[in-house]
């Protein structure tokens, strides 16, 4: 089995795992736990139209503050007071990602980062692809290092191109990595906003064993 690193990008055919740690990807599997489904979308006059016609709740953000009449933001831990059939997600790098990705496309995080990885190994025939969603074509230093957490499940049974390696060796350390997403430019940006609480919960480490999987334009659970 062979694991790719890329930013953006997806290549394979296979199986691909985006990773947006800051925060869609935790939101998504957090959210998973009250809705059936997420419908994620890339622009906002959708996302309304959507909720409308779904009778559903409406998720999102834009550089990381919450749209003005949503029902939340892309919050983890605002999303746990919501609950339904639908949630709506529109989100500025992650949701976007994932229309572009080829094959079957699963969403990891630290807070799954086993489970994700256990799974992706379980389906792909002979590829396993990481995405990290970046922000706004620009690397995120949370991204690569939560993409490592999760490819160090999968180091000694599979492949890693350099890249790979590279995020696995970055993230060997927790502290230095948990201090590394802290000084990000994308949690300066959630500090600001008073989301401090989110970069907190989205650090936490295996806390949940959903696997996202997005399929005909619909995010659903893989136990």
């Amino acid at each position: 089995m062979y694991v790719s690193l890329t930013l953006e990008k997806s290549y394979s055919e296979d199986v691909g795992i985006m990773v947006d740690v800051l925060r869609a990807s935790t939101t998504i599997t957090v959210a998973l736990e009250s809705f059936d489904e997420i419908i994620p979308v890339t622009q906002l006059d959708d996302a309304l139209k959507l909720a409308s016609q779904h009778k559903a709740v409406l998720a999102g953000e834009r550089g990381g503050d919450t749209v003005e009449g949503f029902n939340t933001g892309n919050s983890p831990i605002e999303i746990q007071k919501f609950r339904g059939k639908s949630l709506i997600l529109t989100t500025s790098n992650g949701t976007r990602i994932l229309g572009s990705m080829n094959g079957i496309p699963l969403i990891g995080s630290f807070i799954n980062a086993k489970a994700v990885a256990t799974h992706a190994f379980n389906i792909a025939k002979d590829h396993i692809e990481v995405v990290m969603a970046g922000v706004n074509g620009r690397f995120a230093i949370e991204d690569f290092l939560g993409a490592g957490t999760i490819i160090s499940n999968l180091q000694n049974s599979c492949t890693l191109d350099e890249m790979a390696l590279a995020s696995v060796l970055a993230s060997q350390d927790m502290k230095k990595t948990e201090n590394a997403v802290y000084e990000s430019l994308s949690a300066a940006n959630l500090r600001e906003l008073g989301f401090e609480k989110d970069i907190q919960f989205c650090l936490q480490r295996d806390t949940s064993d959903t696997v996202p999987v997005y399929r005909n334009g619909i995010i659903s659970s893989q136990m």
